[in-house]
């Protein structure tokens, strides 16, 4: 099952990133992975978060935020471990809009968080080829 990521859009201006990381900080969540992108104007903070109900109430009052189903596929932390997910989707014609990893917490664990056109489907096609993708609930154990 996909994960929920959180997206914020925050003004390109000082003091926006601490904010909204102290708001994420105050509703007793733990981040899992962390990504920012930018414009001149604005910038998305996307995250992984654990108890994301809780976050995404509290921030709510202050930032647009939304909730997008993301895959996060396991995968070794050593060289060449992407290219496997990436050549599956690819032969699956799975788009990919963006990504990000982020280390588990095993010594030689890694994960790729894949916002694709097509959650489900990318999670049966990785299954399918031995690769474990995360749910929320394995989040917040």
């Amino acid at each position: 099952m996909a994960i929920t990521q959180v997206s914020l859009f925050l003004m390109n201006q000082p003091g926006q990133l601490v904010d909204a990381i102290g708001a994420i900080s105050y509703a007793g969540s733990n981040i899992r992975a962390l990504s920012i992108s930018e414009t001149n104007d604005f910038g998305i903070l996307r995250a992984i978060v654990t108890n994301t109900d809780r976050v995404c109430d509290q921030l709510k009052e202050k930032y647009l935020v939304t909730r997008t189903q993301v895959v996060a596929a396991k995968m070794d932390d050593k060289s060449g471990a992407l290219y496997p997910i990436l050549a599956a989707l690819n032969g699956a014609n799975i788009n990919i809009e963006y990504l990000y990893a982020f280390t588990g917490s095993g010594p030689d664990e890694a994960y790729v968080v894949l916002r694709v056109n097509d959650p489900e489907m990318t999670e049966q096609i990785l299954h399918a080829r031995g690769i474990d993708t995360l749910s929320d609930e394995n989040l917040n154990l």
